[in-house]
């Protein structure tokens, strides 16, 4: 059974990027484009793990990542915050929101299939984050 792989990005070139990547890569994947499509995702696709923009309208990433971390029916969701927001203080927040990794926009695809992966290969299992690090290998 493939992972499941929902993509919260309001970005439309960006979402088909995505959704490309992810299936080639082996995932199921369906995309939200505001974060009360991705709430509404979130209860019914139960993705092992959701690439997350900060910036959404309708509701932030942030405000998102914070509800799966509380909800105990999502506690195995990993969550890839993927955004244009690379400040160290944006890091940080988007960390203590819950996120297990962070990456900047403009990313590496081969970086973001490999960290998907990795992230999805001991799906359920929480570990702490890896070092928030920015794309364009």
């Amino acid at each position: 059974m493939a992972k499941r792989v929902l993509i919260a990005e309001d970005e439309p070139s960006i979402v088909t990027s995505l959704e490309f990547l992810m299936r080639k890569a082996g995932f199921e994947t369906r995309a939200a484009a505001d974060g009360e499509e991705a709430l509404l995702l979130l209860g019914t696709f139960r993705p092992h793990l959701v690439l997350l923009d900060i910036m959404l309208p309708r509701r932030s990433g942030l405000d998102l990542c914070r509800l799966i971390r509380a909800d105990p029916a999502l506690s195995g969701t990993r969550v890839l915050m993927l955004t244009a927001k690379g400040g160290q203080r944006e890091v940080e927040r988007g960390l203590a929101a819950g996120a297990d990794d962070y990456i900047t926009k403009p990313f590496s695809t081969h970086d973001l299939v490999e960290r998907a992966s990795d992230m999805l290969a001991d799906a359920g299992l929480r570990r702490p984050p890896s070092a928030a690090r920015g794309g364009g290998r």
